[in-house]
């Protein structure tokens, strides 16, 4: 099956194929909407052959199905027919949770993702478990990826972020007892000294989620 994986995100939107192994990347942004998307997507893949689609989406999905509107992105991406739009076989989940599928490596594992915002999910077990947890409240009245994301690494500097990216990490390993932590994201690289049970992971894992969603372990995993 010939799989073509897009990864949204608030900044940029990242393509690849599993015949096509040159990554496509263009941006996204406030003015983004999923007939914006569709149609950037249709003309810089015209030329590959395409059975089925994966996304990964920045924000909530329930079920295969968009259940909130993007807070970086623009409106109308609830109820909005992937399927119909692209004419293939397409497959929905929360970016985060794609890019975590493909950097799990068995037990209990926690993915943030440190991007434009915060991108959460657990995997447990071989089973993935969409997190929101961004706009939780965290403290002094703000939530947690105003303190991670890039606006509070923007507003802050390095130093600061590290640390409050450190503290994140503990607090939600205490809370979510789980073995191991993966940070991805592209701001995940400026971490500097990280405890032993936390690794980096690869840009190259959303695509690998993406290409897993189409397993007869994860078509399991949606009955």
């Amino acid at each position: 099956m010939n799989i073509l994986v897009i990864d949204v995100g608030g900044t940029h939107v990242k393509l690849q194929a599993t015949h096509h192994e040159q990554r496509v990347e263009f941006d996204s942004g406030p003015t983004m909407t999923p007939r914006r998307l569709v149609a950037t997507v249709k003309r810089l893949t015209k030329s590959w052959k395409v059975d089925a689609i994966s996304i990964g989406y920045p924000g909530a999905v329930l079920h295969g199905r968009i259940a909130s509107e993007p807070h970086h992105l623009a409106q109308g991406w609830v109820g909005f027919d992937f399927r119909k739009a692209f004419g293939k076989r397409v497959r929905i989940i929360n970016d985060a949770a794609m890019q975590a599928l493909g950097s799990y490596r068995g037990k209990r594992m926690l993915f943030l993702g440190l991007g434009t915002g915060l991108g959460s999910a657990l995997v447990i077990n071989g089973i993935v478990e969409p997190m929101e947890l961004a706009h939780l409240p965290y403290k002094k009245g703000r939530t947690y990826e105003e303190y991670v994301g890039i606006e509070a690494l923007k507003e802050h500097g390095k130093k600061k972020w590290r640390k409050s990216v450190a503290t994140v990490i503990a607090t939600l390993t205490s809370a979510l007892d789980v073995d191991y932590v993966v940070l991805g994201g592209g701001n995940a690289r400026l971490m500097k000294e990280l405890p032993t049970f936390v690794r980096l992971g690869r840009n190259d894992n959303a695509f690998t989620g993406g290409y897993r969603m189409w397993t007869p372990a994860y078509t399991r995993q949606m009955a």
